[in-house]
C-alpha cells in the first residue's frame, strides 16, 4: 500500500467534514490554495501526512486541470466515492465563484486608479512567496529517496530555469522516475 492509501489516523471523515473542509479551502485560498489546502487536509484535518500529502500533490500535478480540484477529486472519492468527490469540488468552487463575481465587479470600477496596480503587483510578490514557501515545507518533510531529489532538480531545471514546457518535462521526467524508483526499490 502507498503513504496515500494509509496516511490518515483519523476515521474516514463524513460528507459535512469533507464539506466544511473544502469550502473552508476555497474560501481561504486566495491567490492559490496550496499553502491553504496542505494546511487543512495535513495539520488540521490529519486527512494525510506531508508525505501522503506530497504524493497526492505528484499525482495531481500530472493529471490535466488545478492541483487542488484534482485533490478534491481523489480525496472526496477515496473517503465517500462519487458523492464525496462532487461534494467536496462543490464546496472548493463554490466561494471562490462568488468572490470572483464580487471582485470582478470593484475591480472593473477601480483598475485604472494607480494604487490599485501596486496593490495587484504586492499581491502577486506574496503568493510567489506562498508557493515558495510550500514546496520547502513539501521537501522538508516529504522524505525523500536521493533518486526522487534528483528527478526534482531536473524537474525544476527544466521548467523552471530552461522554461521548457511542462508536458514534454513531465514525459522524460515521469519514465526517468518510475525507472529510478524501480531500481531503489530492487536494491532494498
Amino acid at each position: 500500500m502507498t503513504t496515500l492509501e494509509t496516511a490518515t489516523d483519523t476515521a474516514r471523515p463524513t460528507l459535512p467534514a469533507l464539506f466544511t473542509g473544502f469550502l473552508k479551502i476555497g474560501m481561504m485560498g486566495f491567490g492559490g490554495v496550496g499553502p491553504v489546502a496542505r494546511h487543512i487536509i495535513v495539520a488540521e484535518r490529519n486527512w494525510l501526512d506531508d508525505r501522503g500529502y506530497a504524493e497526492l500533490m505528484g499525482i495531481c500535478q500530472a493529471l490535466p486541470g488545478a492541483n487542488t480540484v484534482n485533490a478534491a477529486v481523489m480525496l472526496g472519492d477515496r473517503f465517500r466515492g462519487a458523492v464525496g468527490a462532487l461534494t467536496c469540488v462543490f464546496a472548493l468552487m463554490a466561494m471562490p465563484l462568488l468572490s470572483l463575481v464580487a471582485i470582478a465587479n470593484l475591480y472593473d470600477a477601480v483598475s485604472n486608479h494607480p494604487l490599485a496596480q501596486v496593490a495587484l503587483t504586492g499581491a502577486a510578490a506574496s503568493a510567489a512567496g506562498l508557493i515558495l514557501g510550500t514546496a520547502a515545507r513539501l521537501l522538508s518533510h516529504a522524505g525523500l529517496a536521493r533518486w526522487a531529489w534528483i528527478m526534482a532538480a531536473a524537474a525544476f531545471l527544466a521548467v523552471g530555469i530552461l522554461r521548457l514546457p511542462m508536458l514534454p518535462a513531465l514525459l522524460v521526467l515521469v519514465p526517468l522516475s518510475l525507472a529510478a524508483a524501480t531500481l531503489g526499490a530492487r536494491r532494498i
